[in-house]
């Protein structure tokens, strides 16, 4: 039941994020920047955006002048994301489900991640694509340490209540292209 919901209410963002994309005009990681200034030597993960996904790269860019930044490497269906070191204009090589990864790994445990969205809602809750990795790499990640979970997303991915289950983490905070959304 709740997965059919949460399959008819992907389908419905996924729209809206398309428009979402089409009407970005650039700048929209300008408030991304200002959140990740205040983690500035702790080491941050964010991801290379696919298809209409929100891009954070600015902001990783500029956060890797004071931090190390990586991004997601898929180790398997059913285990947590690790995390490669990532520089602006590293080489990059197709990974698993064709997205880009470092061609040098270098792996670390982030503090700080930034992670993309299908959907979100004010609780805290986010929709991502279904294949629960985000869920159990924050699992994984918040056994072992403090992690904080960024959601980046347009502001009109937004929807009023996600349906969520026992196994899907909270965000901390999400920051769109108009708004920082804090719940710690």
């Amino acid at each position: 039941m709740i997965q059919e919901l949460k399959k008819k209410i992907r389908k419905e963002a996924f729209i809206k994020r398309d428009k979402a994309f089409v009407a970005d005009i650039g700048n929209t990681a300008s408030l991304l920047s200002s959140v990740l200034a205040g983690y500035r030597g702790v080491p941050i993960a964010g991801y290379l955006p696919i298809k209409t996904e929100i891009n954070p790269l600015a902001a990783m860019e500029e956060a890797s002048a004071h931090s190390l930044v990586g991004v997601p490497v898929i180790q398997g269906n059913s285990k947590p994301l690790r995390f490669s070191k990532w520089e602006p204009g590293c080489h990059l090589k197709k990974g698993p489900f064709d997205v880009q990864i470092p061609v040098n790994t270098h792996y670390f445990a982030p503090e700080v991640l930034i992670i993309p969205m299908v959907g979100f809602d004010r609780t805290g809750g986010r929709l991502g694509y279904g294949g629960g990795f985000y869920d159990r790499t924050l699992e994984f990640l918040r056994s072992k340490q403090a992690t904080l979970a960024i959601g980046f997303a347009y502001s009109d991915q937004e929807f009023e209540n996600l349906p969520l289950e026992p196994t899907d983490q909270k965000l901390d905070i999400i920051v769109t292209e108009r708004d920082i959304i804090e719940f710690t």
